[in-house]
């Protein structure tokens, strides 16, 4: 906005300018013209006078400002008594009123301004015709005309500096309101991955650890090895969990790519993780994956993998679980595949409870995606196992 009403203050301060410019040479001139025709004359000290005065008045007007407060509206009285007592005494000093148009438009509502132009027309109309001695068109037409121009072109620029600025107002207010609303959903889409984020690791590590707590609670006498075993696995679960909430506080990236080793490495890392004596997770590639791959990429299916393979710890009841990973020219797939009881995809019961009872694997996996502009395909039926395949587009190699 202040790029705009710079200009526009250095455009009225110009028109400011040449007024007051040709106020002061249209006075000069017209003293000059009576000192040369009626320098004896007896209205000469009252000419001389006048003119001193209405100088000084004018000069005086800019320090009062251009609002028309009673001592602005007070000051432009004077300045036109002022004048039209020169003219009445000198006719040729109805020159002056032209710029004496633009001083009262300025100070005035429209509605106020356009009698007082009428007014100082008519007196100069009066006065040139005093000098020309009969009814001479030229001298009963172009005042009005002059004026009329004048007043037209101050009154529509007013008017479309008024639209300016209201449009500009509008601009600068919702301007704002979108920013407002950009901050609102940035930080609406920065808590929904977050809350992606903290689903795939934290939520998913203490899930596993409290799925082999209490199944160690169980077997502690029965099978104290066994239990042992699982409070073992449940530690190691912890330190990963650390590990990932370490790094969930650092940057986001998941502890299995930091370590380095690629995609490939960390999907076997969580399969390895994962693998349980009631559950065998395999990890099969068809094709290399793009060196390198883009770390969202890498980070997007890892964290669908951990998803695709909690909801089978918790839901399916499969004994085994296959992650594939395809890589082709312009996409890569990653394929979660299991054995386990296997669920209705279009019933709203079974996707729930494929969800899981938090609700957010499914809606966590399709959401990475979308972002990445990929596609989600789940099949699957009662007692026949599930199938889940995540396709994300790349670039052609």
């Amino acid at each position: 906005m202040s790029g705009v009403a710079a200009p526009e203050r250095d455009d009225t301060r110009a028109l400011t300018v040449v007024m007051h410019t040709a106020f002061f040479v249209l006075l000069s001139a017209s003293v000059a013209r009576y000192l040369a025709r009626h320098a004896e004359g007896p209205h000469t000290p009252w000419v001389i006078a006048l003119s001193v005065l209405l100088a000084v008045l004018y000069v005086l007007g800019p320090a009062l400002g251009t609002r028309p407060a009673p001592r602005r509206l007070a000051w432009l009285g004077l300045v036109v008594t002022a004048w039209a007592l020169l003219v009445v005494l000198a006719p040729s000093f109805a020159w002056c009123a032209v710029p004496l148009f633009y001083t009262g438009l300025r100070t005035l509502p429209p509605r106020a301004a356009i009698p007082l132009v009428a007014l100082l027309t008519a007196l100069a109309v009066a006065a040139q015709l005093s000098l020309a001695g009969w009814p001479d068109p030229n001298v009963l037409l172009a005042p009005p005309a002059v004026a009329a121009v004048a007043t037209t072109v101050f009154v529509v620029m007013q008017r479309q500096a008024a639209r300016r600025d209201a449009l500009i107002a509008d601009l600068v207010r919702t301007r704002r309101e979108l920013a407002a609303t950009e901050r609102r959903e940035g930080t609406l889409a920065e808590r929904e991955r977050l809350a992606r984020e903290i689903h795939d690791t934290l939520a998913q590590g203490l899930s596993s650890q409290r799925m082999l707590l209490q199944a160690a609670d169980r077997l502690w006498d029965s099978a104290p090895g066994t239990a042992r075993d699982h409070v073992r696995t449940a530690a190691a679960i912890a330190e990963r969990s650390l590990a990932e909430a370490r790094r969930f506080v650092h940057d986001l990236t998941p502890a299995d790519l930091a370590e380095g080793g690629g995609l490939l490495r960390a999907l076997r890392a969580v399969a390895e993780r994962e693998t349980t004596p009631d559950l065998t997770v395999r990890v099969h590639t068809e094709g290399s994956p793009p060196d390198p791959l883009p770390a969202p990429v890498e980070s997007a299916l890892l964290r669908i993998a951990q998803g695709a393979l909690a909801n089978v710890r918790e839901h399916a009841a499969a004994t085994t679980a296959i992650l594939t990973l395809t890589c082709l020219d312009d996409q890569i797939v990653l394929d979660v595949t299991d054995d386990g009881r296997g669920f209705d995809p279009n019933a709203s019961a079974g996707s729930a409870s494929a969800a899981g009872q938090r609700g957010h694997g499914l809606p966590a996996i399709r959401a990475r995606l979308r972002q990445l502009g990929g596609t989600l395909t789940i099949e699957s039926a009662p007692g026949e196992g599930t199938a889940l395949s995540a396709a994300i587009p790349l670039e052609p190699r």
